[in-house]
């Protein structure tokens, strides 16, 4: 089969997938019920404020990113650097992962950049918010232990996976995976496999210590920081805008941006249907009903993809207009 068919097709599968998540988690809702909480309970001055703090670390993220290409090559203008990291957005609401490579390729076609160096530093950046967002998962854990404790003991039974892993089937397993590695250890080595997993971990290795090139390293963390501050606050200060998470506390907002980032990662345009599981089940769990947390994700994931929609629009139509005379 074809390559492009191949992609298509996975592409198509993770959207259906997204799409069946929303269809299962929106079937017992009633609709009446979400426009009545939309109409009425939504304060959309809190709406537009979380907007705008998106903006300001999608402006953050535009710094860090001249910072990281300033050493490798030279050092970008910041409006089209802004506009072509609008565009990757745009791009990755369309074809997941796509987003990375397609503000590469026009950061390099407007300002004659290397397009394999634009490639490498987004490589570091993935890296950095990778770390970060791991980071903001245990600032998680550490602040709702409590809370944490007793959702693994109670809303969790993982009873059957330490069964397993004391088990001695696992055991057995363990010592045939070691013993195959050992027999078949050249031919690991030999294979397409390993050398495919072998680059792999030598660009994440590059791209993890690549940032030691950048001129003004306080102000590459602090912007580092900030990108994720900015995105907490994008998502707490939509907190206030329902009567049904005002009182939940920078904890419950905590929780509700780390697991809807972790949803966000999955390989689905946007985010579609993981990034509502894992918002609706976070709220659940803090004691929000269940119509007012489906409004919560749908309202909240809705606009910020609709900014994203309409400034990636506005770059594509922006930036070869303001490179007109280059």
């Amino acid at each position: 089969m074809n390559k492009s068919i191949q992609k298509g097709l996975r592409i198509l599968l993770f959207l259906s997938i997204g799409i069946i998540i929303i269809w299962w988690l929106y079937r017992d809702i009633n609709p009446d019920e979400l426009l009545r909480i939309m109409k009425h309970d939504v304060g959309y001055g809190w709406i537009v404020l979380s907007l705008i703090l998106g903006l300001l670390s999608h402006i953050s993220r535009t710094i860090r990113w001249q910072m990281l290409i300033e050493p490798v090559d030279k050092r970008p203008g910041v409006i089209n650097t802004f506009l072509a990291v609008m565009i990757g957005y745009l791009a990755n609401l369309a074809i997941p992962r796509m987003g990375e490579i397609s503000r590469c390729g026009v950061l390099s076609k407007y300002e004659k950049v290397s397009f394999s160096r634009l490639v490498g530093t987004v490589v570091t950046e993935r890296v950095l918010d990778l770390i970060m967002l791991l980071l903001a998962l245990a600032l998680m854990i550490s602040v709702q232990y409590n809370v944490f404790v007793d959702f693994v003991n109670n809303k969790m039974d993982i009873s059957g996976i330490v069964n397993f892993f004391s088990s001695w089937w696992f055991g057995l397993i363990v010592l045939f995976a070691a013993g195959s590695i050992i027999v078949f250890r050249q031919n690991i080595l030999n294979s397409q496999m390993y050398f495919k997993l072998k680059g792999l971990w030598l660009k994440f290795k590059e791209g993890l210590f690549s940032y030691k090139n950048v001129k003004n390293k306080p102000l590459f963390f602090i912007h580092t920081l900030l990108i994720f501050v900015l995105y907490f606050l994008m998502i707490y200060v939509c907190f206030f805008g329902f009567p049904f998470t005002r009182d939940l506390g920078p904890g419950a907002g905590l929780a509700v941006f780390v697991l809807g980032s972790f949803g966000m990662v999955a390989p689905v345009q946007g985010g579609i249907g993981p990034y509502h599981f894992m918002v609706i089940s976070t709220l659940l769990f803090f004691g929000v009903g269940a119509p007012q947390a489906a409004a919560f994700a749908l309202l909240v994931h809705g606009s910020l993809n609709g900014m994203i929609i309409i400034t990636g629009l506005l770059s594509l139509v922006a930036i070869p207009l303001v490179n007109k005379n280059e």
